[in-house]
């Protein structure tokens, strides 16, 4: 049977439109959207833009969701006694999340399935901020997890793990965009396994990883002179 699922998702966030496409693509229809409007959704959506300044930008939610019936209610917090109000009238059994804020436990507890989130790095070794950054950083594995949201930042249960595959002669914001569609893709390969009972969540070891803040200009900068230097360790060749 399939799921009843709402998406949550700041306003025209990039992440969240390249999720919701390959949903859609694959069948996976909410039954109901939730954008939150306000000065940090602005933020963020520049700020990934930015990251994947030159690539292709997903089409936007209004054109993804055109001659399908899915309401799409804005909020100014999705932490607001709004969006909780259209949540507990639609009654989804998972909440998925398109990028979004630190959501809290009034939210968290609606869905009885939970609320699942495709973080842009491998978790646990990084958690937080600027995943693909810090990887290509310190000289880490690229991916993708969707994991299980906790009151922790990027700590609960993973669904669903994938390494993405790093070419020489990529730049930082071609990996960035692959990683937003690997992201979407592992969603949607989750869902199905939701729908099919055919998960199994493995707790993450809190000991393990770290969570990291947005990653300064000048490790930025640095990370780009690894890749563009040829000296990032995972090339696959």
């Amino acid at each position: 049977m399939p799921l009843r699922f709402a998406f949550l998702v700041l306003e025209e966030h990039p992440y969240g439109r390249e999720m919701l496409r390959i949903l859609l693509e694959r069948g996976l229809v909410p039954g109901l959207i939730v954008q939150e409007v306000s000065e940090v959704a602005a933020e963020e959506r520049d700020k990934f833009l930015t990251r994947i300044a030159g690539q292709p930008v997903p089409p936007r939610i209004a054109e993804l969701v055109a001659g399908l019936e899915v309401p799409c209610h804005p909020v100014d917090n999705h932490n607001s006694p709004g969006c909780l109000e259209h949540l507990v009238a639609y009654a989804p059994d998972l909440v998925v999340l398109g990028g979004t804020r630190i959501l809290r436990p009034p939210v968290l507890a609606i869905p009885p399935m939970g609320t699942i989130n495709a973080h842009p790095g491998l978790l646990p070794q990084l958690r937080g901020s600027s995943s693909v950054a810090w990887a290509l950083y310190k000289d880490l594995l690229v991916g993708s997890t969707v994991h299980y949201v906790d009151q922790g930042i990027d700590t609960g249960p993973i669904l669903l793990r994938r390494r993405l595959p790093v070419r020489r002669g990529e730049r930082y914001e071609q990996i960035v965009r692959r990683v937003l569609t690997l992201s979407g893709e592992l969603m949607a390969e989750a869902l199905v396994l939701l729908e099919q009972g055919a998960t199994q969540a493995i707790p993450q070891d809190a000991t393990a990883g770290e969570t990291l803040r947005v990653i300064p200009p000048e490790h930025l900068e640095a990370a780009k002179q690894r890749l563009a230097e040829g000296r990032y360790r995972y090339f696959v060749e």
